[in-house]
């Protein structure tokens, strides 16, 4: 069989988009198989998704999708808090002209999909946004330590979204990033960015005391 060696990043593809459900069991046979790589290769690839927090590795009992629980959710958000806010902060520092006319676009942009009602849209200049101030900032570690978390918060992340009037809160913090982001005001960029993240934090944390505790 040929092997396929970029199976982790497609497994881990597969799990963020929901390819897999929460505490799905994930059989190595049937895996080697859809991947076409050796029970070697997906082994290893199971391992790192462990050590993403993606996975959970049992003894005798196999591998299967980790479930975050919106308790986790809010301890994970909180260390997003203190890093996106760094990444900020060094956005503001590095900015360009021609990366500070994109960011103030992408808001007025957001601007256009609230009053149009368009949430899909408004859900994708978010990303955008978030992933545009971590190019400027260049922050390599930074970066990775953020791809980790966010991949374990993508269900909670669309579970965000689908709260009533969740763009109209986080519109007016997104403007303000941009505009300490724009001003090159690295204060003003991490103060904002640590606000509009704990805002976020506020809400898992009443979906974390609505959960039953099982």
């Amino acid at each position: 069989m040929p092997e396929n060696p970029d199976v982790r990043s497609k497994l881990r593809s597969a799990i963020l988009r929901g390819a897999y459900a929460p505490r799905q069991r994930l059989i190595e046979a049937d895996l080697a198989e859809e991947y076409g790589a050796s029970r070697f290769v997906l082994r290893n690839a199971l391992i790192q998704l462990e050590a993403e927090g993606l996975v959970e590795l049992t003894p005798n009992r196999g591998a299967r999708v980790r479930e975050i629980t919106p308790a986790e959710a809010v301890e994970i958000t909180e260390i997003r808090q203190s890093v996106e806010g760094l990444v900020a902060a060094r956005a503001a520092e590095r900015v360009t002209e021609e990366q500070i006319i994109f960011l103030r676009q992408v808001g007025e942009d957001m601007r256009e999909a609230i009053e149009n009602h368009e949430l899909m849209r408004y859900s994708e200049l978010n990303s955008l946004l978030h992933g545009t101030i971590r190019d400027i900032a260049e922050h390599a570690a930074a970066n990775r330590v953020l791809e980790q978390l966010n991949g374990q918060m993508v269900r909670h992340q669309f579970q965000l979204f689908l709260v009533p009037g969740r763009p109209n809160t986080s519109f007016p913090e997104h403007l303000d990033i941009i505009e300490g982001v724009c001003t090159r005001d690295p204060h003003r960029a991490r103060a904002a960015m640590e606000t509009h993240v704990g805002s976020v934090i506020a809400t898992l944390t009443q979906f974390a005391e609505a959960t039953p505790v099982h």
